[in-house]
């Protein structure tokens, strides 16, 4: 097997370096049977066992000197069981069920971070697989659930991955809007979402543009809640900017696990570079990854004193959550890109708030 590996590494190293070698040799050799051979190289590359025998040596490389891997071991997904009083459950727990409950399922949290509701996120995961977060009242009882994992379960019939088609079909039309004081905000302005009131609560059911309009993630808010948030947009803070940062870093890493990648890691400098263009943009009301004084990402981050190997951006405004923030980037190639690159092993998300308490989302990519 490893005569094969270093063959193919070796195969694949000819013909990737071809560019460089090619003027010289040609005068000495006749290289048009390279054509053919090439496209047969494409194809070999293309093959399930040689990319999985090509991965695992990678990865075994990586490991000998300390590199991350790039595959991630997939852990168990847990037994699921249709609620019996609502509608949906995640991880087969309700809103309503007691934190005790929900601590006996999933351990303790990972994180604590303010949301737009006024209460905490409390994130659950293994290594950001499994992953869920959860808030609660002050009785300690469930009022808030979200997950973009396989871990939905419905008495209808719906889960992850259900068409739009078929969740409409057995939900009905989704709401259109929603009063906040004595304002109505119109929802459903795009197709990568629908609201619904069921049992009592509100649910937002997520869908996936590049997989078909399929569900990819669920949020559940007790009706109460959602009643008591009295504007769509909550009113900036510094404990809801910071909550709203870790939440993005969260749900990106939580992403990535589900398509086989390695999580990143929080990077606290480059955080400050991102920040600084979200403040920067609600400050002076535009929306680019160019500012005002013709900076593109990457020059804000050599000013801040950051040298990469590789950095990307991504921008979000005036979504209502990190979570709709996020569910919106991976709707869109280019910040799925990002998000899904197997390039970069650092992330810093900054947050700022316009004067109308929307919201400007940065994220800042790296690999050193």
């Amino acid at each position: 097997m490893k005569k094969i590996v270093y063959f193919l590494l070796l195969l694949f190293v000819v013909f990737n370096t071809r560019p460089f070698w090619q003027e010289y040799a040609e005068p000495y050799a006749d290289l048009a049977f390279m054509d053919q051979v090439s496209e047969q190289v494409e194809l070999l590359k293309e093959h399930p066992l040689v990319t999985e025998t090509v991965n695992t040596f990678a990865n075994e490389v990586k490991s000998l000197f300390g590199i991350k891997a790039t595959t991630v071991e997939q852990a168990e997904k847990p037994a699921l069981t249709a609620p019996d009083s609502q509608t949906f459950s995640v991880y087969n727990i309700q809103i309503g069920d007691s934190r005790t409950k929900v601590e006996q399922s999933l351990g303790l949290p990972k994180r604590q971070s303010r949301n737009e509701y006024g209460v905490d996120w409390y994130a659950y995961h293994e290594n950001y697989q499994n992953f869920v977060m959860v808030s609660y009242n002050k009785n300690s009882r469930v009022n808030g659930i979200y997950t973009s994992h396989d871990l939905i379960s419905s008495n209808i019939g719906i889960a992850l991955n259900t068409p739009k088609k078929t969740v409409q079909a057995k939900l009905g039309d989704p709401m259109e809007k929603m009063r906040k004081g004595l304002t109505y905000y119109l929802l459903n302005k795009t197709n990568e979402h629908d609201y619904y009131q069921l049992d009592n609560n509100y649910v937002t059911i997520f869908y996936d543009a590049h997989e078909q309009f399929t569900v990819t993630a669920i949020q559940i808010v007790d009706g109460n809640l959602e009643k008591a948030k009295n504007s769509m947009y909550a009113p900036g803070s510094p404990e809801l900017r910071t909550g709203f940062e870790y939440q993005l870093f969260d749900v990106t890493n939580a992403a990535r696990v589900t398509h086989g990648l390695p999580v990143l890691e929080w990077d606290d400098r480059v955080k400050q570079t991102a920040r600084n263009h979200s403040a920067d943009m609600a400050r002076h009301a535009y929306f680019d990854h160019i500012n005002l004084k013709g900076k593109s990402p990457f020059d804000r981050m050599e000013e801040d004193g950051i040298r990469f190997m590789a950095a990307g951006e991504n921008l979000a405004y005036g979504q209502f959550s990190s979570v709709f923030a996020h569910e919106g980037l991976m709707n869109s190639s280019g910040h799925r890109k990002n998000i899904l690159s197997r390039d970069f092993s650092y992330l810093g998300v900054g947050v700022a708030f316009n004067g109308e308490s929307q919201p400007y989302f940065t994220e800042n990519f790296l690999d050193y």
